[in-house]
């Protein structure tokens, strides 16, 4: 018999450097190429967060690491367990896309951090996701060491070394490391017993009102739909506790800007009320979803407010039961020693009252500037609102040399509009 299909349960992560075989790792695992966005597949490069499903199965009749696999049927012919479903989120490399990144780990229960074996480690983006990690609180991981297939024994052993000195000594240095050949699908079932292994499904709070980090959105109308044929806007992320079901009324804030009078350019946020009229975790549609997996939610908005990720950053939730919009927060915050994501070592310089920085809470990203600033806290003036509330946590990115670079992370104390 076919497995009953249910939603995910864990969101894992594929973070690291750019080609270093993420996506391509998620299609191992998934059967699903994430980076379908026209640009990425000009690119060869993850630029938006990908999304894949995919099931951790066991073979009772084999030995492990034989024995798990994502199939139904095992290679003896048997019908394998399903012992989970996890959402694989695919987060860019590229160090532009840091911030994307970012948004993204704000979703991740674990992370499997993909370190190439043809090129020495760490790499600046390794480093730099590595950190992010800790900085956001994602602390389950396994290291994949990747494209195993291009190198020799001894260079693989030599990078297995590297990865070793790169983690000595932090919150990852008992984490495995698993060499795999995504492109070959080479030791994957050894991959997917570490992650069953390592990255534990998450206690869910199913009693509190539901809220939602919004990662995507969409219009799924083909160019040419006839008005009446229309299908309302589609909102993605994870639900980070309570539960949602069809026909709930939701509440999605800070909105969407409205131009106001008085001035060229002025506008305010409006938020937006709307129906949940479907739910579904890649093809599998349900009248109920619960925290875990990446969950798209079909509402009854214009869809022009949608479309091109254009609701990113918001949280969803019912009426009346979000957290406040902000201008304006106060946090205590730590500064990392040195600028990560670049080859030179350079040190981090204090932070300074008038600098312009910006902060990356949840899946929103926003520039603001620092109105005052101690050694160990800090208030930010923010350009556009946030949801944010004490003890939710911030990362908080500089310019540096020209490119936008994360520079520290805080724990949010206060925030006023």
């Amino acid at each position: 018999m076919p497995w009953k299909m249910k939603q995910p349960e864990v969101n894992i992560g594929v973070v690291g450097h750019v080609d270093h075989g993420k996506t391509t790792l998620v299609q191992a695992l998934t059967g699903i190429w994430t980076a379908k966005h026209s640009e990425e597949l000009k690119r060869g490069m993850t630029i938006r967060l990908g999304y894949a499903d995919g099931n951790i199965a066991y073979c009772e009749n084999l030995e492990p690491p034989e024995a798990y696999t994502t199939e139904q049927i095992c290679p003896d012919g048997s019908e394998s367990k399903l012992l989970r479903r996890v959402s694989y989120v695919d987060a860019p490399g590229h160090e532009a896309l840091m911030a994307t990144m970012l948004s993204g780990a704000a979703l991740m229960d674990g992370a499997l951090l993909v370190i190439a074996a043809n090129e020495p480690c760490p790499q600046p983006q390794t480093l730099e996701h590595f950190v992010a990690l800790d900085i956001i609180g994602v602390r389950n991981l396994v290291i994949v060491q990747n494209k195993i297939d291009v190198v020799s024994k001894e260079r693989a052993l030599e990078n297995y070394r590297e990865i070793k000195k790169f983690v000595k000594g932090t919150w990852a240095e008992n984490a495995p490391i698993i060499p795999v050949s995504a492109l070959h699908k080479a030791n994957i079932d050894a991959l997917l017993q570490a992650m069953q292994e390592e990255i534990p499904t998450p206690k869910r709070d199913l009693s509190k009102p539901p809220l939602m980090y919004v990662a995507r959105s969409f219009d799924v109308n083909k160019p040419g739909t006839r008005p009446e044929d229309l299908k309302g806007g589609v909102i993605g992320g994870s639900l980070m506790q309570g539960v949602l079901r069809v026909g709930d009324e939701i509440e999605i804030r800070p909105g969407i800007r409205v131009p106001i009078g008085g001035g060229k350019g002025r506008y305010r946020y409006e938020p937006i009320i709307s129906e949940v009229v479907s739910l579904k975790f890649g093809n599998l549609s349900v009248e109920e979803a619960k925290p875990g997996g990446l969950l798209a939610i079909g509402t009854k908005l214009d869809p022009s407010l949608t479309k091109s990720d254009a609701l990113i950053g918001n949280i969803v939730g019912k009426p009346g039961h979000l957290p406040p919009v902000t201008t304006h927060i106060k946090a205590r915050y730590k500064l990392l020693q040195r600028v990560v994501g670049m080859k030179e070592m350079i040190q981090t310089k204090p932070i300074s009252r008038g600098e312009v920085v910006v902060i990356t809470a949840g899946t929103a990203i926003r520039v603001g500037i620092v109105r005052n600033v101690t050694s160990d806290t800090i208030e930010i003036n923010l350009r556009d609102p946030i949801v944010a509330w004490e003890g939710s946590r911030i990362a908080i990115s500089r310019r540096v040399l020209g490119r936008w670079r994360l520079a520290g992370w805080g724990i949010v104390e206060e925030v006023s509009s």
